[in-house]
């Protein structure tokens, strides 16, 4: 009678914890970029913030590369994800300020999206609806009060991400850089020293498929012992 996968199940199951996370991550993303359309005001909407990497007045930097902009390039890392994000995992030294938090409005409007958002995204990937954070700008520059420090400003897929640095820009500070991709691009060894209860590109992964996930790495191991 056999108790552990064989080496086809093992590929599967490896398979599908890929594309669980994948998927996940996603619909988080989708989630995000629906809630970052409303851009505050002066930002300039994503054309803007868009421009200002491609034209290199805001490096691009991949997950790859972040450990050499952090030690040998004299970055420091600014994480803008919600705290939900940041306290599941999180590298250790990093600052911490985000650019959206939870929207607790209790106003009908806002009650009703936040019923169509759970039903679409929340229950699937314990994502929160979120509003632009209106201190971002002062809270940054509380943490990082001169303007010519070099800031690597990373979230979990890059939108938020991008939104921040086009305020932190506009703001004065003008040594910027930008996770390509975000934490969900990260590989295991990208970031020296890691905190939390999960991997860095599994942080935006919740709700239900958070439980999913977890089996399936749960019998990808077992897999792994077989």
């Amino acid at each position: 009678m056999r108790t552990q996968p064989d080496k086809e199940e093992s590929m599967g199951i490896a398979v599908g914890v890929s594309h669980l996370s994948s998927r996940a991550v996603a619909l988080g993303a989708r989630a995000q970029q629906q809630q970052t359309r409303a851009y505050p005001k002066g930002t300039g909407g994503s054309g803007g913030q868009q421009e200002l990497i491609r034209s290199g007045v805001v490096r691009a930097i991949p997950p790859r590369d972040a450990a050499s902009a952090l030690q040998a390039q004299g970055f420091r890392l600014l994480d803008v994800r919600p705290a939900w994000e940041w306290e599941k995992a999180r590298v250790v030294g990093s600052l911490h300020v985000p650019v959206f938090v939870e929207d607790t409005d209790g106003g009908p409007i806002t009650l009703l999206k936040k019923w169509v958002h759970f039903g679409y995204v929340g229950l699937w990937t314990g994502q929160c609806l979120t509003t632009i954070n209106e201190r971002f700008l002062p809270q940054v520059e509380e943490v990082v009060p001169d303007k010519e420090d070099k800031l690597l400003v990373a979230c979990g897929e890059g939108l938020r991400s991008m939104i921040a640095v086009r305020i932190l820009h506009e703001g004065g500070y003008k040594n910027l850089g930008w996770l390509a991709g975000g934490f969900n691009r990260s590989g295991d060894g990208d970031f020296a020293e890691m905190e939390g209860s999960t991997k860095l590109q599994y942080a935006t992964v919740g709700g239900v498929s958070y439980f999913f996930l977890q089996l399936l790495l749960f019998l990808q191991v077992l897999g792994k012992g077989n």
